[in-house]
C-alpha cells in the first residue's frame, strides 16, 4: 500500500506540521476543513507545502519521524527544493 509523508504550513516560515497517510487528498482535506482536532486545527496549519510518496507505510513512517526530528531550517530547505514559493499544493494534487 502506497503512503505519503507531507508537511503543512500556516504561512511561509511559520508553524509546520509533518504527517503521514495512505490517502493524501483525503487527509489534507480533513486538515483544511478542521475535521482533525489537535495541532493543525489549533494553529491553523492548512497549506500543503511539501509531500513525498513511498511504496510502503513503514518506510513513510520512518521518513516522517526523521523529518519531525529535523531542525526548522532543514525543513524549510526541504520545502523550498520542491516548492520555492511555498504555494499550497493541495489543489494540484494528482494522487
Amino acid at each position: 500500500m502506497s503512503a505519503w509523508v507531507y508537511i503543512l504550513a500556516s504561512r511561509p516560515y511559520e508553524t509546520l506540521y509533518t504527517g503521514v497517510t495512505t490517502d493524501l487528498a483525503r487527509r489534507i482535506y480533513e486538515h483544511r476543513e478542521g475535521l482533525i482536532e489537535g495541532f493543525s486545527e489549533r494553529y491553523g496549519v492548512k497549506s500543503l507545502v511539501w509531500y513525498e510518496n513511498y511504496p510502503e507505510i513503514a518506510t513513510a513512517i520512518k521518513r516522517e519521524k526523521q523529518i519531525i526530528r529535523w531542525r526548522r531550517k532543514w525543513k524549510f530547505e526541504l520545502i523550498e527544493a520542491m516548492n520555492p514559493r511555498w504555494d499550497d499544493l493541495y489543489l494540484a494534487l494528482n494522487c
